[in-house]
């Protein structure tokens, strides 16, 4: 199947942090984007993990998209595969939806870490950013070159829902409009 099945995907929200948020390019649209996607996650059963890179330095996740508990993993280095546990916390099965900050540091390691390790992996473009648009431009190149899905936000929602027949099809279009 080339579409996402929602059944077996996660959602993983790599570092996008209150006290970093001001400095990317589009940081709003990157947060609206990503509170998206963890909306339409939460209400459709597809797991959710957030990281936070060095936390005690950079603060907390952006309150507006608020992880709950047990969906929240602190780490050190760039790529989320490498913090001790982290990598157990995503089920091998499911494609990892990726969204965050910063494109070409933490999301592209983490993504390229993923990818390494034999797992499916859509970089979901209008939900990540760096504070350079053309850093950002280049990450998402790198990515595809290798193997990384470039998706959109209503991409991910439209195939996570599979037909307008969904119980959650008007609830996640509300999310577009």
């Amino acid at each position: 199947m080339l579409t996402l099945d929602v059944a077996r995907s996660a959602l993983m929200v790599i570092d996008l942090q209150a006290r970093l948020m001001p400095a990317i390019a589009g940081g709003d649209a990157v947060l609206r984007n990503a509170g998206r996607l963890v909306t339409a996650a939460r209400r459709l059963a597809v797991p959710v993990l957030f990281t936070e890179q060095n936390p005690r330095g950079l603060g907390a996740t952006a309150p507006a998209l608020a992880p709950a508990p047990g969906e929240l993993a602190e780490k050190m280095s760039f790529d989320a595969c490498r913090a001790p546990g982290l990598a157990a916390r995503l089920a091998p099965d499911r494609a990892t939806v990726v969204a965050g900050c910063e494109a070409h540091v933490c999301v592209l390691q983490t993504v390229l870490g993923l990818i390494a390790a034999g797992r499916k992996v859509y970089v979901v473009a209008d939900a990540v950013g760096s504070r350079d648009p053309e850093n950002c431009r280049l990450a998402l190149a790198r990515m595809a070159r290798h193997g990384a899905e470039i998706v959109s936000t209503e991409m991910v929602l439209f195939e996570w829902l599979g037909d307008a027949n969904h119980p959650a099809f008007r609830e996640l279009q509300a999310l577009i409009k």
